[in-house]
């Protein structure tokens, strides 16, 4: 078959027959919600030399903190002007802690505890940094004690620092140690529901396979603030929604007895699941592919616009060509931006684009 062939000033009049402008290509969108931070004058100075960082800690008594952040991070500038800011928490720091900043995009030279040189960029790739910011806190033999993907707010970021300057690591869980230490709240006494949630029994074995969704887990507790927070502030916005719709989501207490069968067909309680995957954080949304593969967690604060994009990842399949969520999040936003459509990256449900910013 042959195609009729237009030479280009009758193709563009043809055009124009049905738009006033058929070249003009969409204003690129507006970015909204990154900020830049300062951080604190306390952090230490280092060659990034780890080896010899973990010594001079361990002689002063200190503990070595790796923390990597990113050009224009809120979450990195609220760990910095929220946190920080506070005189019991800023000292706190000081006191038990060496704390060396690491750009996730950085070209500075390192060498990890193990001798091996890498740039800033592809240490955290080794490390599989995923969210800024991630904290990482080794113990006097370069063990990894505690570790924090993304940001938590004041009060539960104490008692990290707590669990490590302590040494609590040595005769408790990090797990029992914060749900023996968290403060009581105002928060509500019963788990927080939602229609999309899937109801009992919760059979991960049976979710998994050709044809299937992938399917979410959102771990919670009772007396939870920031589930709270979760359900009023973020769920309710009607793109996530959107997305979510498109998962099998289940939700369970965390520390509870229900009954679940796993991905590997185990048969458990919630709460030995939850311990058995290490859910350290409520609430902690992990997410799976219809193989039954853990890809991606949020365990940390996050607005609208990251919630999104961690489910997004999975349900388009973004992990399978691109490993680093944080590339990936950059394309994601851009593609917005690109069809005109601006991007808010600190947004929360109840807000509109740019309304507020950090």
């Amino acid at each position: 078959m042959r195609y009729p062939f237009f030479s280009i000033p009758l193709l563009a009049s043809t055009l124009a027959l049905f738009s006033p402008e058929p070249f003009a290509a969409p204003q690129k969108g507006e970015f909204f919600g990154g900020i830049e931070t300062e951080y604190p004058a306390w952090f230490k100075e280092s060659f990034l030399d780890f080896s010899e960082d973990l010594a001079e800690a361990t002689s002063e008594g200190k503990r070595l903190v790796i923390f990597f952040h990113q050009d224009g991070c809120p979450y990195c500038n609220a760990l910095v002007e929220r946190n920080f800011s506070q005189k019991d928490i800023a000292e706190k720091a000081q006191k038990n802690f060496d704390m060396i900043a690491i750009n996730m995009w950085g070209d500075r030279p390192v060498t990890d505890l193990d001798g091996q040189q890498y740039t800033e960029k592809t240490f955290a790739e080794k490390l599989r940094v995923q969210f800024t910011p991630t904290i990482i806190f080794f113990d006097e033999q370069g063990k990894v004690v505690l570790r924090i993907n993304g940001y938590r707010a004041p009060q539960r970021f104490s008692l990290d620092l707590d669990y490590v300057a302590q040494h609590k690591e040595k005769n408790t869980g990090y797990r029992d140690f914060i749900q023996a230490n968290r403060p009581a709240s105002k928060a509500s006494k019963t788990l927080n529901t939602e229609p999309f949630f899937s109801k009992p029994p919760f059979d991960f074995s049976a979710k998994t396979g050709k044809n299937k969704q992938p399917f979410a887990v959102f771990f919670e507790q009772k007396d939870c603030p920031n589930c709270d927070f979760l359900h009023s502030k973020i769920l309710p916005d009607t793109g996530l929604l959107n997305i979510i719709k498109q998962f099998d989501v289940v939700q369970l207490d965390m520390w509870s007895k229900t009954p679940v069968i796993t991905p590997e067909g185990d048969r458990m309680t919630a709460r030995e699941w939850a311990k058995k995957l290490k859910v350290e954080y409520a609430p902690s949304i992990l997410v799976f592919n219809p193989q039954g593969k853990e890809i991606i967690r949020t365990e940390a604060f996050f607005k609208v616009f990251h919630t999104q994009a961690v489910l997004n990842y999975v349900l388009s399949k973004g992990y399978k060509k691109q490993p680093s969520f944080q590339r990936y999040l950059t394309d994601y936003a851009d593609h917005f931006r690109e069809q005109g459509q601006d991007v808010d990256i600190w947004r929360y449900a109840d807000e509109k684009i740019g309304e507020k910013t950090p």
